[in-house]
């Protein structure tokens, strides 16, 4: 019968029970304000008054969020412009040379999903005049651009709306 050496002797499977951190890497955390006989009690190591003793703001260069020293911030130094319409829905394009993997000639959003063109719930579909049609298609509840309605019905399809 084989010996073990003594390296595995000592090393016993890893489990639960015998996890600990390696040595010297892990200090306890400071406990700061828990009375005069931990050294740090009282001010807590903060000194006396001044910005940095204080709770929230951190003294200068740190802890306020945008805040510059008084003088006059930059989010209200620069003009505010425009506007950002949140009702606005980001149509998914589909390009015309791609309705060539649809299986049939009928194109609608069902039609589109089943193809892998569009996904559900990413907003509407939209046909733009990418490529060329080689067959007849009838469109269905999708928006078609003009350049693309043209197209489709120069092939013989049509677009309803």
């Amino acid at each position: 019968m084989a010996t073990k050496s003594s390296g595995a002797e000592s090393a016993d499977k890893i489990g639960l029970h015998n996890l600990a951190p390696a040595p010297g890497s892990h200090r306890n955390r400071k406990r700061i304000g828990r009375g005069p006989g931990s050294g740090t009690g009282k001010t807590s190591g903060k000194g006396h008054k001044g910005s940095m003793a204080r709770s929230g703001h951190g003294g200068p260069g740190g802890g306020k969020p945008h805040f510059e020293g008084g003088q006059m911030p930059i989010t209200r130094r620069i003009p505010k412009r425009g506007f950002t319409n949140p009702f606005r829905e980001e149509a998914q394009l589909v390009r015309l040379d791609a309705l060539t993997m649809l299986p049939g000639d009928e194109v609608s959003i069902d039609t589109l999903v089943a193809a892998g063109l569009i996904r559900v719930g990413h907003g509407p579909a939209k046909l733009l005049s990418n490529g060329e049609v080689a067959r007849a298609f009838t469109v269905r509840g999708v928006k078609v651009s003009a350049a693309a309605k043209a197209k489709i019905e120069a092939a013989g399809g049509r677009v309803d709306a």
